[in-house]
């Protein structure tokens, strides 16, 4: 707690300035009527005779405030993040406060206020909850207190030093939700059975003998010759397979929705997946790119890689450029060296612009498994379902269909050249891409 200041720490409160102008009103009232001058002076030595006791309860008591900042070393983006303080009251008298916590800028809070009740010698708890809609490092100032005696006619500010700056990441506390989906296969040597299917994957678990509905594709002749009785070939699910992330930062993914951009969503949807996938025992990458590529994360199982990918996403922000597709396939064409599964997060609001980068798309994937991730955007597919009744209405909603129309057309030629599409809308974007990949993990496609 700071040193004490008589002066800057004095304050007066609002009953001070109405008991002190309304004493005022009656000296002007003696002047018509004299005899009130009494009835002026006697209130004139109570009112300062009650300022005098209520400062000198506050100032010359010998007592203090403590306060303490309890926050989160991160916070977790577009969640709520509990923040306390806790004040301890050193007077023997119950006192009335009024808590002002400097907040980081970027919540834009000038008139945060929290009252509470100090009981004497007790610490009293307060609790809130921030909700930051951009990543970043946020900063918190000083706390101030100001508290008053039952008189309430003086207050007495309290500092304390509790500067902090932390982190905001994307939402990892949606990691949660994923745990039980994202649950690893047991292996032998923690004393459980690994699970495999019967499926064509290449990564093979034993022999064991023909029952009826195996499939016929996996009959091993030689082993069944050797045994005189038909034995397969039964294959594990293929681990260990390469990952990537591909995040576009380009002025498409500055769209806003919620409160949260494009590229919000999409770190946070890649976020969640890197936890699933890793889980799965697959290797994770990353690559940012934007008028070039910035960021090349290599792929890893690693335990650490999940905090990795973290530390790289939460500092991203999104360009005011076009996105360089070329530079995004001659980054991956050189870094990625086996097949992977690519999942490109961007953003596509006119064909004429995606009908540029398509050949570099069929590029990629044509050495690759390449997952288009595209954002429906929901304020226009509520517009072109709407019903007409002006001619403005008419007007907007023919452009709202031409914007829908031209989507679809972007989805459909996708497909067409054997990329996967997802099309989505952002509030989805996480669970519908957790999704995919545990359906393209089911299906052997990676």
């Amino acid at each position: 707690m700071k040193k004490r200041q008589f002066l800057n720490d004095l304050f007066f409160t609002s009953r001070f300035f109405i008991y002190w102008g309304l004493l005022t009103l009656i000296f002007l009232v003696t002047y018509f009527i004299p005899q009130f001058i009494v009835v002026g002076r006697s209130l004139l030595a109570f009112f300062t005779l009650l300022t005098l006791l209520d400062f000198i309860l506050l100032f010359f008591s010998g007592k203090s405030i403590s306060v303490k900042r309890s926050v989160p070393d991160m916070f977790s983006l577009a969640e709520e993040n509990p923040v306390s303080i806790q004040v301890r009251s050193g007077f023997s008298i119950p006192l009335t406060a009024s808590v002002i916590d400097e907040l980081p800028v970027q919540f834009q809070k000038r008139d945060f206020i929290l009252a509470c009740a100090l009981v004497p010698s007790n610490t009293h708890e307060i609790g809130y909850q921030l909700t930051p809609t951009i990543r970043g490092e946020y900063k918190f100032g000083d706390i101030h207190i100001y508290v008053s005696t039952a008189l309430r006619l003086v207050q007495r500010r309290f500092t304390a030093s509790e500067e902090k700056t932390i982190k905001v990441y994307p939402s990892f506390l949606q990691l949660r939700k994923f745990q039980i989906k994202a649950i690893p296969d047991m292996n032998a040597s923690e004393g459980g059975r690994r699970s495999f299917r019967r499926g064509l994957s290449t990564e093979f678990d034993h022999i064991k003998e023909y029952t009826r509905g195996d499939d016929a594709r996996t009959i091993n002749w030689k082993a069944s010759a050797r045994r005189s009785q038909l034995m397969i070939n039964s294959f594990m699910d293929e681990k260990s397979q390469q990952v990537y992330c591909l995040i576009d930062k380009g002025r498409l993914m500055k769209m806003p929705f919620d409160q949260l951009s494009l590229l919000d969503y999409s770190i946070n949807a890649a976020l969640m997946f890197s936890y699933v996938a890793l889980q799965k025992d697959d290797k994770i990458g990353l690559m940012t790119f934007g008028e070039k590529v910035d960021d090349v994360l290599q792929p890893s199982k690693s335990k650490k890689q999940f905090n990795v990918v973290m530390e790289m996403l939460y500092k991203q922000d999104t360009r005011f450029l076009e996105s360089n597709y070329a530079d995004l396939y001659a980054v991956v064409n050189k870094r990625a060296g086996q097949r992977s599964l690519m999942l490109l997060f961007t953003n596509f609001e006119t064909y004429t612009g995606f009908e540029r980068q398509l050949p570099y798309l069929r590029s990629i994937n044509h050495k690759h498994l390449l997952c288009v991730v595209l954002f429906e955007n929901t304020e226009v597919s509520v517009r072109h379902s709407s019903i007409s009744d002006s001619m403005e209405d008419i007007y907007i909603n023919t452009i709202a269909d031409k914007f829908v129309y031209e989507k679809k057309m972007i989805v459909k030629e996708l497909q067409k050249n054997g990329i996967l599409v997802i099309y989505t809308p952002p509030s989805k974007l996480t669970l519908n891409v957790v999704n995919k990949y545990l359906e393209l993990k089911a299906r052997q496609f990676i």
